[in-house]
């Protein structure tokens, strides 16, 4: 299974830390978000990887070169202009997935024990276009499942904003979308003809004729390191998950 970093943003809520270097380079314990990604999902097994940059591309890429690719295949898809948002930065590296199987899509700045095998597992039972990690938390946007876990559509609890991809049949879930997928390049059909979109977007279009899941997930540790005060909880969380044992991310 091939996977995608998403490591392009320009990490804004996590100035000043990101003044000088990519948001996929902030460091927790020393260890850049990058590097943590990379060997979680390497301990699944995962050994191809596309990560897409922009902001401070090249410490990236040097970044990279030091560490030998971390013994895996690593390919950049650098957006030269500006981000292409989710949806625009899969686009442009959908040729990457030509090989017609499922795979993994990943923000650098979320920090998860997530079993991804499990996650993968449940893709493949439900023989979905797409299947997205969720879990109940509190957050003004949130994914709309119908009783049978399949997407019906999403919201904006704040703004009142709401988006129906079809009518949901019985009761309903709000559910919180934890930046995790497995996608199938079937999905590709529903991209916009736009070089920038969103994926949300595209996932309500794929909806209306396609299959696509929530993987709820109560169980894991999840945490977004996006903003600034969550880095130090992350170093606490980091070290509870290396001492824990919960995976052995850095293991040789």
């Amino acid at each position: 299974m091939k996977a995608m970093i998403l490591a392009a943003g320009l990490g804004t809520r996590l100035r000043p830390l990101t003044n000088d270097r990519p948001k996929a380079m902030v460091r927790i314990q020393g260890i850049p978000l990058l590097e943590i990604v990379i060997r979680r999902l390497q301990y699944f097994g995962i050994r191809e990887f596309i990560i897409n940059t922009h902001h401070f591309a090249n410490q990236i890429t040097d970044f990279l070169k030091e560490q030998d690719n971390f013994g895996v295949k690593i390919h950049i898809s650098h957006e030269a202009e500006a981000p292409l948002e989710t949806g625009g930065a899969l686009k442009k590296a959908a040729s990457f997935f030509s090989d017609g199987d499922p795979f993994l899509l990943c923000n650098t700045d979320i920090l998860t024990t997530l079993d991804f095998y499990q996650f993968f597992q449940y893709h493949k039972k439900n023989k979905a276009i797409a299947t997205l990690a969720t879990r109940q938390r509190s957050t003004s946007r949130y994914l709309i499942f119908d009783e049978k876990n399949t997407l019906s559509g999403w919201t904006n609890i704040k703004t009142g904003e709401l988006k129906m991809a079809c009518p949901v049949a019985g009761r309903f879930q709000l559910r919180a979308f934890s930046g995790l997928h497995v996608i199938d390049p079937a999905l590709f059909q529903f991209f916009s003809k736009a070089d920038r979109f969103s994926i949300i977007d595209t996932y309500l279009l794929a909806a209306q004729k396609s299959i696509i899941k929530c993987y709820p997930d109560e169980e894991s540790v999840w945490l977004d390191v996006g903003k600034t005060p969550a880095i130090e909880a992350a170093g606490k969380l980091l070290g509870q998950v290396l001492e824990n044992n919960v995976v052995d991310m850095f293991r040789d």
